[in-house]
């Protein structure tokens, strides 16, 4: 009976921690498409850049820890395209691209993973 109890718990936070990580990288998403057409370097890209390097930060620490339970090999590939969403907002902030489909492409798509 608490085996059942605690895997039902368990399963729970997963699903609510999927469900987290959904609505934070749709909250990148809403915001790096509301700055597009700000352009490159503008308030509205700096605070989708925070934002953006705030959720992914915490994604790669999270990815990098020994008891995160995905395959190393999965979590190796997140950490790449976590790098290289921030190497791309950090150009955006910068002004030294205004490619704001690549960090919203990305972003779409480990976001539509988790649905």
């Amino acid at each position: 009976m608490y085996h059942s109890s605690y895997a039902a718990v368990a399963e729970d936070d997963f699903a609510q921690a999927r469900a987290n990580e959904w609505r934070a990288l749709d909250r990148a998403v809403v915001l790096l498409e509301e700055a597009r057409p700000t352009g490159s370097a503008s308030p509205e890209t700096i605070e989708a850049v925070t934002f953006l390097r705030r959720l992914w930060t915490l994604l790669i620490e999270d990815l990098a820890s020994a008891e995160n339970a995905l395959p190393e090999a999965l979590r190796a590939s997140l950490i790449s395209i976590g790098m290289f969403a921030l190497r791309q907002g950090e150009a955006l902030r910068l002004g030294q691209s205004d490619d704001f489909e690549s960090d919203i492409d990305v972003n779409k798509m480990i976001r539509d993973s988790l649905a």
